[in-house]
């Protein structure tokens, strides 16, 4: 059965307790963001053929209920300068290379996601 269904496209479903907020700092991240016509509480934050799903979730709890992406990006070191200079809220981590082969950075949001990203090292 493995051969049979080939799978496509992925796009997580990321918990905010703002959305407007939410769309704000991933628009200042360099996606395009745009609320779900359908639900309010809804939306999405697109960047090349990325994609991630919002939900405002009233009882979302970061300390509880955070999630996290990996984004492997062509250039971690330019997109951590890129996201140093956007000056959004959370934690950015320093790019480090690992020992099994990625440069990585890590960027925690204000709703508790955390954000790693990852390029071969060149």
């Amino acid at each position: 059965m493995d051969g049979q269904v080939r799978f496509e496209d992925v796009a997580p479903v990321i918990p905010v307790r703002d959305l407007a907020a939410a769309l704000d700092r991933y628009r200042a991240l360099g996606f395009s963001v745009r609320r779900y016509d359908g639900d309010p509480g809804y939306g999405f934050a697109d960047r090349g053929p990325v994609g991630l799903h919002l939900t405002q979730w009233d009882e979302h709890d970061p300390a509880r209920t955070g999630a996290v992406v990996y984004l492997y990006v062509s250039d971690a070191d330019a997109l951590h300068a890129e996201w140093s200079r956007a000056g959004v809220p959370g934690r950015l981590g320093e790019p480090d290379d690992t020992p099994y082969g990625l440069r990585e950075f890590a960027y925690v949001d204000p709703d508790g996601t955390l954000h790693r990203v990852g390029s071969p090292i060149r």
